[in-house]
C-alpha cells in the first residue's frame, strides 16, 4: 500500500496552523494541515454563544486580511472569528483537509522524518508541526464529588444562563471567562458566587486607547515568559462593546466574592482568606499601567486626554471587608458550579522526545527537544502576545524560519559531490 508524503505535516487548522500554513508556503515548502473537525473549531463549539474577541478587530488579526463585517474597534463575535479564520485559508490557499484525525506520530527507523498515522490512511513527512493549541482538556478539580448532585460544568461547555438549572450559582476562576461568564449569569438575574484568585486586571482602555495599544508602545507584548508568569490570569473583557472588569462593582450589583477555593467537606466550600489581597494586587497591575501610560503621554508629547477618573474605585464591598472562608451550597441555593479552571494538554499522540515528564511540550519558543518536531499556538510560546490572532501569526514566522534553515542544511551537499 503506498504512504503519502509531504515535507511538513501541520495539526490542527485553527489560527495556528492557519498561520503556520501561510508562512511555510512562503517559503514554498510542502505540506498538508490536518484537522478532525472543521477550520477553527473550537471557536465554534467550544465557546459560549455571547462571547466576542478580547481585542478589537483592528489588532487581532493576521496581517493580510480585514474583518469583513466589523469596524476597527469592534468586539467580533465568535462566530465571525471562526469564519475569518475559515476565509483567510481559503485566501491563502492552505492545504487543509478537515475530518481527519491523527493518532499516532513516531519517527522513522534509520533514516529522517516521522510515520503518521490518520483516520485516512499513513503519512510520511520530515517535519511535524503541533498546532493544536492550549485548549485541549477541560480542567474540573476533584474537589466537590459528583455525589452530591450539583451540575458541574467547565467553562467551555457554558452557553448561556438559559442552559443552567434553576438556582444561585458558584463560578470559580475569575480570568476572563470566569468574570465575563458570572457577569452574564448576574445580569441574567441569578445570585452569583465567583471565586477570586491571584490576577492581572489591565483597564480595558485609558485615555482613549484600548489596552491592547497600551500594551503594544510599552513594549509589553514582547515581554518574555519567566516562571510562573505564563499561569498569569488576566482578567478582560470586550463583551457590550469592551469595559474595564471591576471586581467591586460586580459586588455592588449584588455578587458575593470569595477566594481561592480550596476544599469541600460536609456539604460545605472552604476558601483561602486572600480575597482582599488577591484584589488589592489586580488594583495595582491595573494602577501601575495607568502611571506607565501617563508617563509614556508625558514623555512623548501626546495630546491624550487626561482621566483622573480612572482612578476611582467603589468603596470596599463587605464581601471582601469580612470575607466568607466557608460557604454550604445547600444553605446558599447553589445548584450548579462552573470551573473556569482552564484547560490541560494532550500530546498521546506525539509518540516521540519532544515532552517533558508531565506530557507538556519541551521546547524553545516552539523548536522542540525532537528534530524535526514544533509546537505553535502555546501561551507565552515566544512572548506574552503569543495566544492572539496577531501573536500566533508572529511564532508561525519563527517556527518556518527554523524548518526553513534547517531544510537548507539537509540540502547542502559538498562541491565535489562527497556524502
Amino acid at each position: 500500500m503506498s504512504v503519502e508524503k509531504t515535507e511538513v505535516l501541520v495539526v490542527g487548522a485553527g489560527q495556528a496552523g492557519i498561520a503556520m500554513s501561510e508562512h511555510l508556503r512562503s517559503y514554498g515548502i510542502p505540506h498538508v494541515v490536518l484537522e478532525r473537525n472543521r477550520v477553527a473549531e473550537r471557536w465554534r463549539s467550544c465557546r459560549w454563544d455571547s462571547l466576542v474577541a478580547n481585542g478589537p478587530a483592528w489588532h487581532d488579526r493576521f496581517p493580510g486580511l480585514a474583518f469583513p463585517e466589523d469596524g476597527p474597534d469592534d468586539f467580533v463575535p465568535k462566530e465571525r472569528v471562526a469564519d475569518y479564520l475559515a476565509a483567510y485559508a481559503q485566501k491563502i490557499e492552505a492545504p487543509v483537509r478537515c475530518g481527519v484525525e491523527v493518532r499516532d506520530v513516531r519517527r522513522k527507523q534509520g533514516e529522517t522524518g516521522f510515520h503518521i498515522e490518520t483516520s485516512e490512511g499513513a503519512i510520511e513527512a520530515e517535519c511535524v508541526v503541533a498546532a493544536t493549541g492550549p485548549f485541549q482538556i477541560p480542567v474540573i478539580p476533584s474537589v466537590v464529588p459528583e455525589s452530591e448532585g450539583l451540575t458541574q460544568i467547565h467553562s467551555s461547555t457554558y452557553r448561556n444562563p438559559d442552559q443552567i438549572p434553576e438556582g444561585a450559582v458558584l463560578v470559580i476562576g475569575a480570568g476572563s471567562s470566569g468574570a465575563q461568564i458570572a457577569e452574564e449569569l448576574m445580569r441574567s438575574g441569578r445570585k452569583v458566587y465567583l471565586s477570586v484568585g491571584p490576577h492581572d486586571r489591565p483597564p480595558r482602555s485609558y485615555r482613549g486607547r484600548d489596552f491592547v495599544w497600551w500594551l503594544g508602545v510599552l513594549n509589553k507584548w514582547d515581554a518574555e515568559a519567566t516562571p510562573g508568569v505564563e499561569h498569569t490570569t488576566i482578567a478582560v473583557s470586550g463583551a457590550n462593546g469592551g469595559h474595564t472588569i471591576d471586581f467591586r462593582r460586580f459586588a455592588a450589583e449584588g455578587m458575593t466574592l470569595l477566594g481561592r477555593t480550596e476544599n469541600f467537606a460536609d456539604g460545605k466550600l472552604t476558601f483561602a482568606p486572600d480575597l482582599a489581597g488577591n484584589i488589592a494586587k489586580g488594583d495595582a497591575n491595573y494602577l501601575s499601567l495607568l502611571g506607565e501610560a501617563d508617563a509614556y503621554v508625558t514623555r512623548n508629547g501626546l495630546d491624550l486626554p487626561e482621566e483622573p477618573s480612572a482612578r476611582d474605585f467603589l468603596p470596599e464591598p463587605e464581601c471582601v471587608k469580612h470575607p466568607l472562608l466557608e460557604l454550604d451550597l445547600k444553605e446558599a441555593g447553589i445548584s450548579t458550579i462552573i470551573w473556569a479552571t482552564g484547560f490541560g494538554v494532550d500530546y498521546s499522540w506525539l509518540k516521540v522526545e519532544a515532552l517533558d515528564d508531565n506530557g507538556r511540550p519541551h521546547h524553545q519558543r516552539g523548536v522542540s527537544s525532537e528534530p524535526g518536531v514544533y509546537f505553535l499556538g502555546l501561551p507565552w510560546q515566544t512572548r506574552r502576545g503569543s495566544s492572539f490572532i496577531w501573536g500566533v501569526w508572529h511564532d508561525a514566522k519563527y517556527v518556518a524560519d527554523h524548518i526553513a534553515k534547517q531544510r537548507s542544511y539537509m540540502a547542502y551537499r559538498p562541491a565535489d559531490g562527497a556524502a
